[in-house]
């Protein structure tokens, strides 16, 4: 999916159009909430550790299927400031797009904040976004 979109979207540059055209935010049900199950905001992890995804008041759908109330994962690490949340999220973080709701990640020694952001069926965060708190890590 992410290389139709890549396709799509130069299509469109090409075109001399904005893909902010095409990019609608999807609304979010009230109380919806995405959160980071584990590891813990304190915790201290290996290099290799595997991050679990949560989610309420929503479902998981993999990108490119648009089905209302729902969306897939895309984990920030290390983002601030935040990506645009009115766009598609670009490359520079993790997608989860085949609806996965957990992950191995690997990360350099040190301290890493995560953070979690819904996206909908075009990677599109919802409105109003549907993120988590940010946490912070140490990586042995």
């Amino acid at each position: 999916m992410r290389t139709k979109l890549a396709v799509f979207t130069g299509f469109i540059a090409a075109m001399g159009l904005s893909a902010a055209l095409f990019a609608q935010q999807s609304a979010a049900p009230e109380g919806a909430q995405v959160y980071i199950v584990s590891p813990a905001n304190g915790e201290t992890v290996s290099q290799t550790f595997k991050i679990v995804f949560g989610l309420s008041g929503m479902g998981v759908a993999p990108a490119g299927v648009p089905m209302p109330n729902t969306g897939h994962h895309h984990l920030l690490i290390d983002k601030d400031p935040l990506p645009d949340l009115t766009q598609a999220l670009g490359a520079d973080v993790m997608h989860f797009g085949l609806g996965q709701t957990e992950a191995s990640v690997t990360l350099e020694p040190g301290t890493h904040t995560l953070q979690l952001v819904l996206g909908d069926h075009m990677h599109v965060p919802h409105n109003p976004p549907v993120m988590s708190e940010k946490i912070t890590i140490t990586v042995e």
